[in-house]
Parts: structure tokens; sequence; C-alpha cells
């Protein structure tokens, strides 16, 4: 794996795919890890009880929610 991509969905239906390039190859384990890590430093997860279509990982700027990553 050479590149993570982090899916990013902002508020206002843009979605952006930012791109992470590796130093050197890795994993697809360890590539999972620096995703999970990443998301933890950019993002907070929040769980909405009243309306579960609504919890995710939300931006800690505002912006928007992460939807996913990729490991290529």
């Amino acid at each position: 794996m050479k590149t993570l991509t982090i899916l990013i969905l902002l508020f206002n239906g843009t979605l952006i795919k930012e791109k992470l390039e590796f130093e050197r190859p890795v994993s697809y384990v360890e590539c999972m890890k620096i995703a999970q890590d990443h998301r933890e430093a950019i993002a907070t997860h929040q769980w909405i009880f009243r309306d579960i279509m609504k919890s995710g990982w939300y931006l800690n700027d505002g912006r928007g929610t992460i939807q996913g990553f990729i490991c290529e």
C-alpha cells in the first residue's frame, strides 16, 4: 500500500478525497491502523440516539463528516 485516501463529505454535499502518501510501502494492517489514528486525530465520533442516521465521525473543524477510507 502506498496511499491512504480519506473520504470526507462536507455539509454542502461536496465529497473530498484527501490523499496521504506513505514514504514507504505499508501492509494493509498498517494502513488500516494509520487510517484509524488519522480519523481519531481529525474527527470525533458522535452517537445520536434520537436519530441514528446522524451518528458518525464529525470533523473537528465543523466542515463535515468522514465517510470512510481506502488503502491502495
